[in-house]
């Protein structure tokens, strides 16, 4: 299958002015059709799974735009998550790779061990640490969500409809806010919503090439969620991950699951507002995710959601296309490369003048608020869901923005 999939691309070049490690370097072989080169040679056997061609696979952000601006339709998605899993199966990484790469798969996807960790950052940030350990420290928020979601939430007025909500794992560990948010949205728009006990994903793994993981996270996960019309993800990475189950795990269940997903703006989107929606006077600058607008093709899914919010102004940060740099473990295990997109997404956001940010994705959140920060302008920073439910309660713009995270 992976030999059909690299014969689709054509070495056209449309990929390269959207992709961000070609925009950053110039480098042919940090370019979408580069990587594909690699992975023809390495069927062919006229090149090794390296140090060197293992580095250029692992700087890919995964961000999907060459997907997007493709003429021929590669999937890539599929390709550079297989070489992604040759990689970790074949190679053999330096010990302080194994070593950091291992810590991020014992805490990410465990939030209790996340949220422990969270808790002795600043720690972390005021001691000596060893290089490869100090992104950890530099990225791990400044804020602690607060905010639970009940296994079932009802429906405000008849019942439209019965949906499950993924809590996700940074999710539920840093913005369970954004959890709590999403269900008393949805219920006050007449969906009965239910957060049944949940573990990751598996989004992460799969990204990170460690395959079988991903896989077994998974169908934990698809066995989770039996009675419900309609799974809901506020997390735009999950989101795209939990639509292409059906390729991933191969099975009728997992393709019936994926093809009751939806992202929360998508489905707020094409639903019947039925809650009165109150004024937020404030100006938001809305950064689309990677996993939105280029995995999902749903680009602003959420500007007609938001546009229904009265008083609400939504202006767009320049280079939408490009990623902010956060991709998964990617500002971690590639720190340079990450702060410099994430600084560079932050001088777009605050060249819009908005008093906010947000974005619907926890990832961006954490990278674009952490160059807010280096900036010297660090401004509140929110899921859009969160200025939905705040129009829906009629908390006001400022009583929003002075308890937004930043």
């Amino acid at each position: 299958m992976i030999r059909e999939l690299t014969a689709d691309c054509v070495h056209c070049g449309f990929c390269l002015p959207t992709c961000p490690t070609f925009v950053l370097w110039s480098e042919e072989m940090d370019s979408p059709r580069g990587r594909i080169h690699l992975m023809d040679a390495r069927l062919d056997g006229t090149v090794e799974l390296n140090r060197t061609v293992a580095t250029h696979f692992d700087r890919c952000l995964g961000c999907m735009a060459c997907v997007s601006s493709c003429p021929s339709g590669v999937r890539y998605d599929r390709l550079i998550e297989s070489a992604r899993a040759a990689v970790e199966e074949e190679y053999r990484r330096p010990l302080g790779d194994r070593v950091l790469r291992g810590a991020l798969f014992q805490l990410l996807p465990h939030p209790r061990r996340l949220r422990a960790a969270l808790r002795l950052a600043p720690v972390g940030r005021a001691v000596p640490l060893p290089r490869r350990l100090r992104p950890l420290a530099d990225v791990a928020p400044r804020w602690r969500g607060r905010g639970d979601v009940a296994p079932v939430t009802p429906a405000q007025g008849a019942p439209r409809g019965r949906v499950g909500l993924l809590t996700g794992c940074v999710q539920s560990a840093v913005f369970p806010d954004v959890n709590a948010a999403t269900a008393r949205v949805l219920a006050a728009d007449g969906l009965e919503v239910v957060a049944p006990g949940q573990g990751c994903c598996g989004a992460l793994s799969v990204h990170a090439g460690r395959l079988e993981e991903g896989r077994a996270l998974a169908r934990a996960l698809v066995a989770a969620f039996e009675d419900v019309d309609l799974v809901v993800v506020n997390s735009s990475g999950c989101g795209s991950h939990l639509k292409e189950l059906g390729w991933l795990l191969e099975d009728e269940r997992s393709a019936a699951f994926a093809a009751k997903v939806r992202d929360a703006g998508e489905l707020l989107g094409a639903l019947t507002p039925r809650a009165p929606r109150h004024p937020v006077a404030t100006s938001i600058a809305l950064q689309d995710p990677c996993h939105l607008r280029h995995a999902q093709r749903l680009p602003l899914s959420y500007l007609p959601v938001l546009g229904r919010i009265p008083a609400l102004e939504v202006v767009e940060p320049a280079e939408q296309d490009l990623c902010c740099g956060s991709a998964g473990i990617y500002n971690v295990v590639q720190p340079d490369a990450a702060r410099e997109l994430g600084d560079r997404k932050a001088a777009h956001v605050l060249a819009t003048g908005a008093s906010a940010y947000a974005s619907a994705n926890p990832g961006c959140l954490v990278q674009v608020s952490h160059a807010l920060h280096r900036a010297g302008r660090p401004l509140p920073s929110l899921h859009p869901i969160e200025l939905v439910d705040a129009s829906i309660r009629n908390l006001g713009a400022a009583r929003l923005l002075t308890r937004a995270r930043r």
